[in-house]
């Protein structure tokens, strides 16, 4: 790889790390799920009617959004607006990947090499040390939450595997553009319209902020840096750079919010990040090189 190009995947890991604080931010001032909603509302429009329709049958465009965009992001807003720190939660997150993997056992009949098995056991162990340090500032169900949205990222994965999407900015627009209305009515059920009104009517500038990131930046142009580095690349050279999204946001969030870095937490991560990295390099399988490589792909993109 040319310097250029590992600066972009460094620079994309490090804006999805921040990205984090970011969404902190955010659910400082809105409720999650219209948080969630205005999120997935300005990452489709107007980008929409700009980049054609999507080259991949709608009932996995939907079924991603559902997955994704409804389950995957209301779990980890919600997940952070309960008290999970901003940090850790960029970490648990990464156990998404235990998740994809034994998802594509049981509903594609993949079948992982020892070495991710061993890698994937090795990041569940750091999962568990992360929530044995839990103390009583952080809330038990919150930690919950976020494993429930990497969960649902791990659902999402397989079933953009099976979309077989190749334009993953097109395809991340009409993802958005399908969850936006479910997040939206979600939002008036569950948030209520007053509580909705009362954060458009207080409205800041940093919540402004925070809904323009977190959708221009860190989901529509970080996608369009990834896609492009791993079309020239390939996955299985671009995919580890995403381990470096947990490490900048945890020290992102140590230092533009005060986190506290606790050593379960440092244990833990190098036992999460260890046994993904791990994963990812393993040989894949001859029989389904072009699934495991893909999985890799999907399984280490952003927040």
């Amino acid at each position: 790889m040319k310097p250029r190009d590992i600066a972009l995947a460094v620079g994309v890991a490090a804006l999805w790390g921040v990205n984090f604080v970011v969404i902190r931010v955010g659910l400082d001032h809105f409720p999650p799920l219209m948080f969630n909603a205005l999120r997935f509302t300005f990452a489709a429009f107007p980008a929409v009617l700009f980049v054609g329709r999507p080259r991949v049958p709608w009932r996995w465009v939907l079924a991603v959004a559902l997955a994704l965009g409804v389950a995957k992001f209301s779990l980890l807003f919600a997940g952070m607006a309960a008290g999970m720190p901003a940090g850790l939660s960029s970490l648990v997150l990464q156990s998404q990947a235990i998740f994809t993997v034994v998802l594509a056992v049981a509903l594609l009949r993949e079948r992982p090499g020892r070495r991710r098995v061993i890698g994937l056991a090795l990041a569940a162990v750091g999962v568990a040390v992360v929530a044995a340090g839990l103390g009583n500032d952080l809330p038990g169900g919150a930690f919950a939450l976020v494993i429930a949205a990497a969960a649902a990222w791990g659902l999402s994965n397989v079933a953009t595997r099976k979309a077989g999407a190749t334009d993953m900015l097109r395809f991340m627009v009409w993802v958005s553009a399908l969850a936006a209305p479910w997040l939206i009515a979600l939002s008036l059920l569950v948030d209520g319209p007053t509580a909705n009104l009362d954060a458009l009517r207080t409205v800041t500038p940093s919540a402004i902020f925070a809904v323009l990131f977190v959708a221009g930046a860190a989901t529509l142009a970080g996608f369009a840096a990834w896609g492009h580095l791993i079309t020239r690349h390939g996955a299985s050279t671009i995919a580890p750079f995403a381990m470096l999204v947990p490490l900048f946001g945890i020290a992102s969030a140590a230092l533009l919010l005060d986190e506290p870095i606790r050593p379960t937490d440092v244990l833990g991560g190098l036992l999460v990040i260890g046994g993904v990295l791990a994963g990812l390099v393993s040989v894949p399988s001859p029989r389904a090189p072009a699934a495991a490589g893909h999985l890799d792909q999907q399984g280490s993109l952003r927040p």
